[in-house]
């Protein structure tokens, strides 16, 4: 078995087009999903550090238990949690990847974009 693990919008009209670009882009049969609304913000700015720690929980347990090969970090159009614009919330990604690496140097950390049309599209990709 092959995991993954996306940190998503709880939006539901973001959940099978990310899942379904997961499988494909990790090789992935199960991605493990981290969601809360505006996850891109929540990781960017830090400002609720039991909502922090409650994520990096989360995928310590993807990582460790799943052996979660890539995570994942969404944003998306028509966020109610985050409704910032597409370059703000692109910036938000990047700053939230750059935190994410800083704990998890050996994992594959990448962002994604849902577009209006809520097809899934590969902002940051690899370093």
């Amino acid at each position: 078995m092959q995991f993954c693990t996306v940190v998503n919008c709880m939006d539901g009209r973001v959940q099978l087009p990310v899942i379904s670009f997961l499988q494909k882009r990790f090789n992935a049969e199960y991605v493990d999903s981290i969601t809360e609304p505006g996850p891109n913000l929540i990781l960017s700015e830090r400002k609720n550090p039991a909502l922090v720690q409650s994520i990096l929980e989360r995928l310590k347990i993807s990582i460790e238990h799943h052996n979660s090969g890539g995570i994942a970090v969404v944003g998306h159009y028509d966020c109610a949690g985050n409704p910032a614009s597409y370059n703000e919330q692109i910036a938000q990604t990047q700053k939230a990847i750059s935190f994410l690496r800083e704990k998890y140097k050996n994992i594959h950390i990448i962002g994604l974009w849902v577009d209006e049309n809520w097809e899934t599209h590969e902002v940051i990709g690899d370093e």
